[in-house]
């Protein structure tokens, strides 16, 4: 079982820049006194966009904890750039970082898992202990119909500053459907 993930590096940089954001709501590049608002909108359709989709779309690194090695044939994340680390609790209540010559990370687009290297075994855990993946996650090049929705996302909640009822089927949805996993 995995528990939710903490970020412990921010994404330095969003899928969405402040002049697409300008321009998508119609604001010149001169008017920087919506700046604030338009980068807190930027950030804020990235996390629905990603939690919309469980991928995430800008690089961060995670640190993730689970129960068992088991769990490592699926991890939660996506996708899943590296692996700095993975720590755990020996049985005399030690803390370990398993060595990378132990495991292997095999990162097929979205599907991510961590698997045995040849001849090698999981180590045995404290019984009740966690195990805490470290890994960077994040798309390279965002695919241009995320980046479309985002700048839907932004510029209805540009322009739109009150809460309205949501749609059944709205434009967001059409362009972020083929981009969801199933979690």
């Amino acid at each position: 079982m995995w528990y939710p993930a903490n970020i412990t590096a921010a994404a330095a940089a969003e899928p969405v820049s402040i002049d697409e954001a300008r321009l998508q709501c119609s604001v010149n590049s001169d008017e920087t006194e919506f700046d604030g608002l338009l980068n807190r909108l930027i950030g804020a359709a990235r996390a629905h966009v990603e939690a919309y989709c469980a991928v995430r779309f800008a690089s961060q690194t995670v640190a993730v904890k689970c129960d068992a090695f088991a769990d490592m044939q699926r991890l939660p994340e996506a996708p899943v750039n590296s692996i700095t680390g993975i720590e755990y609790v020996d049985t005399a209540g030690d803390a370990q970082t398993l060595s990378t010559g132990v495991y292997e990370l095999r990162s097929d687009g979205l599907e991510a898992q961590i698997i045995l290297q040849y001849g090698q075994s999981w180590p045995s855990i404290r019984s009740g202990s966690r195990i805490t993946l470290t890994a960077v996650v994040g798309m390279a090049a965002v695919p241009e119909s995320v980046k479309h929705a985002m700048l839907i996302y932004i510029a209805d909640a540009f322009l739109q500053r009150e809460n309205t009822k949501a749609p059944e089927w709205s434009a967001l949805d059409v362009l972020l459907s083929n981009h969801r996993r199933g979690v």
